[in-house]
């Protein structure tokens, strides 16, 4: 059953198959935690609400309507409700805390470069903290569950053409916005230099 392809295991599942359920539980468990965790934040929250996007696609699975998009597009959309109504009913501000390792690489640096380079990722952290949650979901799905275009737009409900102007307009305003803190940031250390 590993082996079948998601239509043919979601009919099983459909059917009442309990392991056909397992196998796509085993194939996105592990993508639908990343989107959640990078949303809300913190790991207990993440694996809580992962645990209830299974549990609502298994309560939810015979009612299931294939409208030609592949399943991962509906648990997402079962994970994006959820994260919704988290959000809401926590009345929490919504963070997405990206890990270094995933912006930046490993290697040593002179204490120097390291300082520059953990300046960086906070002005950069800044600037997609300030996005619009589309546009943090866009990064999200993009970077953290490496899906392509043409996937994104499957899970937010939009064509490949306007998650690719999406992504353009993101990168642009993240691109503006670190321009622009770089500019604030070089004229507070004139302002600094001036006074010594």
């Amino acid at each position: 059953m590993v082996e079948q392809n998601d239509d043919a295991i979601l009919k099983s599942a459909i059917d009442g198959d309990s392991e056909a359920f397992g196998v796509l539980y085993e194939r996105y468990v592990g993508k639908i935690y990343n989107y959640i965790y990078y949303r809300v934040g913190n790991v207990s929250d993440a694996e809580d609400l992962t645990e209830r996007v299974f549990l609502r696609a298994l309560r939810h699975i015979q009612n299931y309507t294939h409208r030609g998009l592949p399943v991962s597009a509906w648990l997402y959309r079962i994970a994006h409700n959820l994260v919704a109504n988290w959000y809401r009913d926590n009345s929490r501000r919504r963070d997405v805390p990206l890990d270094e390792g995933m912006l930046f690489s490993q290697h040593f640096n002179f204490p120097e470069q390291e300082l520059l380079r953990t300046e960086e990722h906070s002005h950069l952290l800044e600037v997609i903290h300030k996005l619009p949650e589309e546009r943090q979901e866009l990064l999200i799905l993009k970077f953290v569950d490496n899906l392509s275009n043409a996937e994104i737009g499957r899970v937010m409900g939009r064509t490949e053409g306007a998650i690719k102007s999406l992504y353009h307009r993101t990168l642009l305003a993240i691109r503006d916005d670190l321009i622009h803190l770089t500019v604030l940031f070089e004229a507070e250390d004139q302002q600094d230099n001036q006074g010594l």
